[in-house]
């Protein structure tokens, strides 16, 4: 039993890396090696909000408007986010993601997207149908 969980440990590790290595490939895509796992996650909600000022960013992520201001300008300087003002109100600021800021905010899932590339090129037809079937049964 021991060394089923050991091997089944192994085998996930290897998965994970493969992610790893597939993420920090894209991050290398992008000229960005020392982004922060914090960052991303600011870059994944500006993207998934769409529309966001400074003032819901603050709101969203629990910190204070000077705390996202300070952020916003390193991204801005890291060429991932820009300020769009808006056109109903020219005081209203949306922050929005540039191509290399969609990308990075999209790395994770991309990684995994490679990750599975990677299954469909080593797996036949029926070990993909079993390995999906068994991956619906882990919960």
């Amino acid at each position: 039993m021991m060394e089923r969980d050991e091997h089944l440990l192994e085998m996930l590790e290897h998965l994970l890396m493969m992610k790893n290595e597939c993420s920090c490939s894209i991050f290398s895509e992008c000229g960005l090696s020392d982004m922060t796992v914090k960052q991303i996650a600011y870059l994944k909600v500006i993207n998934e909000q769409g529309d966001v000022t400074f003032s819901r960013l603050a709101e969203i992520t629990k910190n204070s408007k000077p705390t996202i201001t300070e952020m916003v300008n390193k991204f801005v300087r890291m060429e991932c986010v820009y300020r769009e003002p808006s056109r109903d109100d020219g005081r209203i600021l949306y922050i929005r993601l540039t191509d290399k800021g969609r990308k990075i905010a999209k790395a994770e899932e991309d990684a995994l997207r490679r990750v599975i590339e990677r299954m469909i090129d080593s797996l036949d037809e029926h070990e993909l149908d079993l390995l999906i079937g068994i991956l619906q049964k882990v919960r």
